[in-house]
């Protein structure tokens, strides 16, 4: 056992990234292996802790010895042991794959684009282990400042978009740090832990439900919960591909954590279930944010724009399960952060791909591509299936517990919002598989014809992390069963 494995995820990426910017400037070659030794390690101490977790239980890391709530203390459970995985695995992935994309589309910001990368990749796991507050805010702020960066350096539209980000996610962080200041007014600590202990005794104060009220609107606008997601569709799409792939599976599941932490560790369930209805607000914003994100989706003609409404959408299943406030409910929300984060992970790979070989996203320019890049293509429709919610592959056993658990809640209109997205999504795919698959008539298929096209993959830097994902999606679903039981069943809180 380490029991510094905890704080190793986090601050090995920091470091990496000081000595990435110095050894990058004397030779740039060294970006790329810094930046993958740096996750290697982080995604194996983030499996370490994991396994202390579900052997030993929580893990608590006191950092400098300061003992809480005067130091500040990481406090590792089955809940972020569980997220921290899911950053580091996934920023692994993007890593690998965004060498050869970097240097087609980033050739002269290699050494800062790997600098940034680490930067957001620190941010994200500090907020997943951290047990204090103003850390969290703190971590959340390096998170943010790295993807506005990360962001604004993609093509033509990605400074706007990255400014709206910055004025939406700045206003976010007011509002989180207004309802950590107002906490504090009120219990002078910080620290998770003492907080949730102090709380209740004031929860009908109304400097709580404000605060309690401007974490919910902040955590809100950083995880596009929907009408908050304004900034996230041209962000995502005008990002360089290896942004998309690493900030859509990741930015918004963190968010949803920290909704997840505020709602029912700092705050005990019942304050949000039963002294004020805010789990039944949340519901029904969550299912307007599902439709709302599939029919925009359906209005795009890019790809990549396409995918991002579809964030939104998926954003909306994991509040819905926190909504629901029972146990299936929390079960597949929590479910839903591994699930989407390894679908949204293989489908922005596969456009980073296409866009890799062609310089094209437009669905209608999709046409023989399941020749030119047939491996790449099966990837996009074993993800596209996973979004649906077809088994065995992971989204379904996702969105099925969230169906038990609008049954159990007796919310038949959350069922049928869950049953309509899914058909949206059939409509949705099948317009781009429809290009990519089915082949215009009356074409002769001869040696001089488009069809005779021969395969073409992308690099297998690239090739190998959509193969990956593709097999996690496939792999998540047959093992979720295990999953829930090992880790999921003990990190949706006794309450439920």
């Amino acid at each position: 056992m380490l029991p510094q494995s905890p704080v190793l995820a986090v601050v090995i990426p920091l470091i990496f990234a000081f000595l990435n910017l110095i050894f990058g400037w004397w030779k740039k070659g060294f970006s790329y292996p810094i930046a993958l030794v740096a996750l290697s390690i982080s995604f194996l101490a983030s499996l370490h802790t994991l396994n202390t977790v579900i052997t030993s239980g929580t893990i608590h890391y006191h950092l400098g010895n300061w003992d809480p709530p005067w130091g500040i203390e990481y406090v590792i459970d089955h809940l972020n042991a569980f997220v921290l995985v899911i950053i580091a695995s996934i920023s692994f992935f993007v890593a690998i794959y965004s060498k050869r994309s970097v240097e087609q589309e980033l050739p002269e910001k290699i050494v800062f684009f790997y600098t940034i990368y680490l930067l957001l990749v620190t941010g994200l796991l500090g907020i997943a282990a951290t047990g204090d507050m103003f850390n969290l805010y703190v971590f959340l702020e390096i998170a943010s400042l790295a993807a506005y960066a990360l962001i604004a350096i993609g093509e033509d539209g990605a400074p706007f978009a990255s400014f709206n980000y910055v004025i939406l996610g700045t206003i976010g962080a007011c509002f989180y740090l207004l309802g950590v200041g107002y906490l504090y007014i009120v219990t002078g600590s910080l620290n998770m832990a003492d907080l949730s202990q102090i709380l209740p005794t004031l929860y009908h104060s109304k400097v709580v439900l404000v605060a309690f009220a401007f974490f919910l609107v902040g955590v809100g606008i950083k995880m596009a919960l929907f009408p908050l997601h304004v900034w996230l569709p041209d962000a995502y799409t005008y990002a360089p591909s290896a942004v998309s792939a690493l900030v859509a599976p990741l930015m918004t599941k963190v968010g949803a954590y920290v909704m997840i932490r505020i709602m029912f560790t700092v705050f005990r369930p019942y304050f949000s279930i039963e002294l004020f209805p805010v789990a039944t607000l949340l519901g029904w914003m969550a299912a307007v944010a599902i439709i709302f994100g599939s029919v925009l989706a359906l209005a795009q003609v890019d790809l990549k724009r396409m995918l991002a409404y579809i964030v939104v959408s998926e954003v909306g299943y994991i509040a819905l399960g926190v909504g629901l406030a029972n146990r299936d409910g929390l079960t597949g929300a929590i479910l839903h952060i591994l699930n989407d984060a390894f679908m949204m992970l293989a489908l922005f790979l596969v456009v980073g791909a296409i866009m890799y070989r062609s310089g094209k996203r437009e669905i209608s320019g999709l046409t023989y591509l399941h020749r030119r890049m047939p491996l790449t293509m099966a990837a996009f429709v074993i993800a596209a299936l996973s979004v649906i919610g077809i088994p065995p592959t992971c989204g379904f056993f996702s969105k099925w517990y969230l169906i038990l658990g609008s049954i159990h809640a007796s919310q038949w209109v959350f069922v049928a919002v869950l049953l309509v997205s899914s058909l949206l999504n059939v409509i949705l795919f099948f317009r781009v598989i429809e290009n990519a698959y089915l082949e215009p008539g009356g074409e002769p298929i001869g040696a001089g014809s488009e069809l005779a096209i021969a395969p073409e993959e992308a690099p297998l830097s690239m090739l190998i992390p959509i193969l990956i994902a593709t097999a996690g999606i496939m792999a998540l679903g047959v093992l979720s069963g295990k999953i829930i039981s090992a880790v999921i069943q003990f990190a949706v809180p006794a309450y439920f």
